[in-house]
């Protein structure tokens, strides 16, 4: 296998891009990260998108997004794989370098929630679970992280306030990010008085649906140009794994079994212990999500990915960094692009240009999207140096 490092990245904020069409938004963060790789031309073009066909009425994304960005005649495809669409992207376009077919490879996540308002956001995130046994019946992800908090607070008696530092360390992140949907701090007191949206979560413990695009270049070492970063970051591990569609066909629901294993496997390749890592950018779609990331990827013992924040362990100065730039909950959760945002935001950590965000020293960093409950799990490590 080829070794291969991401040459290049682009974003836009993420917030309500009203007056800007999917492909005008897709462009703007590939000539960002075009422009950051020196502007080396990719063969192939791989587009992470969830929802454009049901919200902004667009299917054949990637052929389309190719020829507004003047890449017609390269490969293009659009990868869905609903939450992880961004990172399964990534994982194509790491496959299609690594493996020779492609000298350089282009990635996009893309999104618009707002071409569409009201319930028809809903039935559009619907369709990511079991349309025939959970759906069907108006089980929505945030009900159904709803039960799953329940039943974990239930079944390792833990109490309500105890996830209040994970949207607490998510805005607090958030608040040095110029391009996340929320720049503001929130306080534990805060947090306690939102209002319920599905018991137990609240206002806090949901990331906000919103618009964004997310880019990546992606090549071979010997093809960069003279000028190019003086820390390349190279993709040492990469890992997508599957689980049962549906949450009630599982044995335990509270163990993220394809999070567990593609962390394993993503860090088997690069030769590392997850407890190695600077850093982890965790999919915090819901604070519950938090918990049970942190469990799966061993960083806490099953029952007790709580108490990490109670020891200020996932804080920027904390023992293992999470949601370094405000993590879905303050940086916005923009469906299909979120796994590459991610990735964008891990590599200005380990470039070192995550201004007052910035992990001291950070070397490698741990990546890891999810779709849906964890039915799919994509897991990337990255890294600079030696």
């Amino acid at each position: 296998m080829v070794e291969v490092v991401i040459a290049g990245i682009g974003q836009t904020r993420v917030e309500e891009h009203w007056a800007v069409s999917l492909r005008e938004l897709a462009f703007m963060a590939i000539e960002q990260a075009q422009l950051d790789a020196g502007g080396l031309q990719p063969q192939v073009l791989y587009v992470g998108n969830m929802l454009a066909p049901q919200l902004s009425h667009q299917a054949h994304l990637a052929t389309l997004l190719a020829d507004f960005a003047g890449l017609t005649g390269i490969e293009a495809a659009t990868v869905e794989a609903a939450g992880a669409s961004g990172g399964a992207a990534l994982r194509a376009g790491y496959l299609a370098v690594a493996s020779g077919q492609a000298d350089v490879a282009l990635v996009v996540g893309v999104e618009k929630f707002t071409d569409v308002v009201g319930s028809g956001v809903e039935a559009a995130l619907a369709t990511s679970s079991d349309g025939d046994y959970e759906a069907i019946h108006g089980l929505t992800s945030t009900a159904q992280a709803a039960l799953l908090m329940r039943r974990y607070m239930h079944e390792f008696n833990v109490p309500r306030q105890a996830f209040a530092g994970f949207p607490v360390t998510a805005h607090a992140n958030g608040a040095g990010n110029k391009n996340a949907m929320y720049q503001k701090a929130i306080t534990p007191e805060t947090y306690h008085k939102a209002g319920v949206v599905s018991d137990p979560l609240n206002m806090f413990d949901i990331a906000p649906n919103a618009d964004g695009a997310a880019a990546l270049v992606l090549a071979r070492p010997d093809v960069l140009p003279p000028h190019a970063s003086p820390l390349p970051v190279r993709i040492a591990g990469s890992s997508s794994v599957s689980d049962t569609l549906a949450l009630h066909d599982r044995n335990d629901p509270l163990s993220f079994q394809a999070a567990r294993l593609s962390v394993e496997r993503a860090c088997q390749r690069a030769r590392i212990s997850p407890l190695q890592v600077d850093l982890f950018e965790l999919y915090d779609l819901y604070s519950i999500y938090g918990v049970l990331s942190l469990e799966s990827a061993g960083f806490a013992q099953r029952g007790e990915g709580w108490k990490l924040v109670h020891d200020d362990h996932i804080s920027l100065k904390g023992t293992m960094p999470v949601s370094t730039m405000g993590g879905l909950k303050a940086r916005g959760n923009p469906g299909g692009a979120t796994g590459i945002y991610q990735v964008v935001e891990a590599v200005q950590q380990l470039r070192g240009q995550a201004g007052v965000n910035q992990i001291p020293e950070a070397r490698r960093a741990l990546v890891q999207c999810l779709g849906g409950p964890a039915a799919i799990a994509v897991t990337h490590v990255l890294e600079v140096g030696s």
